[in-house]
């Protein structure tokens, strides 16, 4: 690949891989440990990641259990979750915490499934908007330096680069839907 293209490249895929995280947070009717990677709790002063400050578990299909490591943090992680977004309350028998999903309702589901394909949509946007960076890039460069055709032929990679990632992001939004709407 031409090093002129590498920057745009990466651009697209942290694109991608942002995606991917983002959507690994949405909550589909299963427990998903990954929920509570957003979420910091108050560690002596400094924010810190629930999974730093206990281990997490998935004993059932639609429970976490959160087993913090010193007993003094419960109050503190309870805290953090039930301020937090993901709107599951948190229930403690003083050694460890559980958080119980709901089964979603198909409202629920549909609503989650258009939060999906508008975050595909973004995403989409960030892509090519890389794309029309890397255009504008190319046709600067066209001052003598390379000629008409090897522009075109970085134009062209490009958009091959771009629609593999649109691919991708498509594929994305599809599996997720799907996720959801499986109950």
């Amino acid at each position: 690949m031409d090093e002129r293209l590498t920057v745009y490249d990466d651009k697209m895929k942290k694109a991608v891989e942002f995606l991917q995280a983002d959507f690994a947070t949405i909550r589909a009717g299963r427990a998903n440990p990954h929920i509570l990677d957003k979420i910091k709790v108050d560690y002596y002063g400094t924010p810190t990641p629930i999974q730093s400050v206990g281990n997490i578990t998935v004993p059932e299909a639609r429970m976490i259990v959160i087993a913090p490591w010193e007993k003094t943090l419960i109050k503190e992680i309870e805290k953090a979750i039930l301020t937090s977004d993901i709107g599951i309350n948190p229930t403690n028998d003083g050694s460890v915490i559980r958080l119980v999903f709901p089964e979603l309702t198909e409202d629920r589901r549909k609503e989650l499934v258009k939060d999906i394909k508008k975050k595909g949509e973004d995403n989409k946007v960030v892509i090519r908007n890389a794309r029309r960076d890397g255009n504008d890039a190319f046709k600067k460069l066209s001052k003598g330096e390379i000629s008409e055709d090897e522009i075109k032929t970085l134009e062209d990679q490009l958009q091959k680069m771009t629609d593999k990632y649109i691919k991708e992001v498509d594929a994305l939004v599809d599996a997720k839907s799907k996720e959801v709407m499986t109950i």
